[in-house]
């Protein structure tokens, strides 16, 4: 068995998988810290080419990522989402927030939305006044009675309706650094932050299969 390291490059950090450890890197601090061989897919060029530097031996994995779908230009990690279950959707909450429907193993298609921090910075440039930090506290069936809980209604009912719409009483699978987070407003929700990892232990799989 060989010792791999799986790491999926985001758009603000590198993420790693080793032997049931998770680990994140910010990209400009990025050292080889890992033995053994290292297999990643990637949504981000430049941090792709910064691994690179770090282990120019480092095996890509998109090419064996596999998912029956009619859309065109899936990223990397919504595959590799994708590719660990049969039905459900799957809701990756990091910079961005991608939601995307499986059944029957054949992806159906899937939204995009801005990741919270991204809706926070949004309210700071419309206007000082909206320049605060939003309050999350309230469940989204209580009218807020402040600014701070005004934006943080906003920010949450427009992510958790559009959530609520695609999945009615199908499973959802959370990850991405704000899944958990968002995991709990539905009760039909799972959050496993294993489930890029998942879908490229399967491409990993093909990978080893074909190079037999």
């Amino acid at each position: 068995m060989q010792d791999i390291t799986l790491c999926d490059i985001g758009n603000t950090h590198l993420h790693f998988y080793h032997k049931g450890r998770m680990w994140k890197e910010k990209p400009e601090t990025l050292k080889k810290t890992w033995n053994g061989k290292l297999c990643y897919i990637s949504v981000n060029a430049q941090y792709r080419s910064m691994l690179l530097k770090c282990d120019n031996q480092a095996i890509d994995l998109a090419p064996y990522l596999a998912i029956n779908t009619d859309y065109v230009g899936l990223g990397a990690d919504r595959i590799a989402g994708c590719m660990a279950i049969s039905d459900g959707v799957i809701v990756d909450a990091g910079s961005a927030i991608t939601i995307d429907v499986v059944e029957n193993q054949k992806h159906l298609g899937g939204y995009i939305l801005p990741g919270i921090a991204s809706y926070v910075s949004v309210y700071a440039k419309i206007s000082k006044a909206l320049d605060v930090s939003p309050s999350f506290s309230l469940c989204c069936d209580i009218l807020p009675q402040n600014t701070q809980e005004a934006i943080g209604y906003g920010i949450l009912k427009s992510i958790t309706a559009v959530i609520a719409e695609v999945a009615q009483d199908k499973k959802i699978y959370f990850s991405g650094g704000d899944g958990k987070f968002l995991s709990k407003f539905f009760s039909n929700a799972i959050y496993n932050e294993m489930l890029i990892f998942s879908g490229m232990q399967k491409a990993l799989k093909a990978y080893n299969e074909s190079n037999l």
